[in-house]
């Protein structure tokens, strides 16, 4: 399953999550186009593996929250490869905060980082896909986008939106061979590990998940893996949730 001269962008890639699905993508064929708003040294890390596939990688280093960054990002990628075949939104921040403490600054900048970068880099890297009459969008979520989250109104708004984005993208633009897709994880091992108190909060979802267990990085990467491939084609404009069937 190779895809030849196309090409992928995955914000927030150094790790975790988007490291796998950067993995997932380059040993399926595609040029990959990594990216982290502080951390080049873990992206570089991703590139030497992604490069053992044989297959081209960008490093484009910027803060998605910002969008003269987000330009420059997809920029740099258009630059390199002409298109961005498949747009992975991965990056997010999750700060925790009760509503009646939160503050304006803090709202914006989740919001910008959790939904207006998907919107900004998606106005760059669509006309590219049109051109060529195919083309992926996936969005990753989390189960904010399901349901309301105590502490984080912020970041439940933003995901939300950012799954009405998703099914109006696909509406508009499935007629011209771009499917628009959002993924929601669920509790997923070894997330947070630098923070105990969340890692100790996740480990304690196991008994929520009736498969007994917390996902992986790379079952959230194999999904996006599907959703890019040709054979994924007829999907569009989804929710997937992929949480071990917990239920919301």
């Amino acid at each position: 399953m190779t895809s030849k001269n196309r090409t992928t962008l995955i914000t927030g890639s150094g790790k975790n999550i988007g490291r796998a699905i950067a993995l997932e993508l380059a040993g399926r064929g595609f040029n990959v186009v990594l990216n982290g708003s502080r951390d080049k040294a873990a992206c570089e890390t991703v590139a030497v593996e992604a490069d053992m596939f044989g297959v081209e990688t960008l490093i484009a280093m910027g803060d998605v929250g910002i969008k003269e960054d987000c330009e420059r990002i997809a920029g740099d990628a258009l630059d390199k490869f002409g298109a961005v075949d498949v747009l992975v939104n991965n990056a997010a921040i999750r700060p925790m905060s009760p509503f009646l403490e939160m503050d304006e600054a803090e709202w914006n900048r989740v919001i910008a980082v959790d939904m207006s970068a998907g919107f900004w880099l998606s106005r760059i890297c669509l006309p590219g896909m049109i051109d060529k009459g195919w083309g992926r969008i996936v969005n990753i979520a989390g189960m904010n986008a399901i349901q309301g989250y105590n502490g984080r109104c912020h970041v439940s708004v933003a995901k939300h939106a950012a799954w009405g984005l998703t099914k109006s993208l696909a509406k508009e633009f499935g007629s011209q061979g771009i499917s628009t897709n959002i993924i929601s994880p669920g509790p997923i091992s070894g997330e947070h590990a630098d923070n105990p108190e969340m890692a100790a909060h996740i480990e304690a979802q196991k008994s929520k998940i009736p498969l007994g267990r917390l996902g992986t990085n790379e079952e959230i990467a194999a999904t996006v893996g599907l959703l890019a491939s040709d054979e994924g084609a007829f999907i569009n404009g989804q929710m997937i949730q992929v949480n071990g069937g917990t239920q919301t």
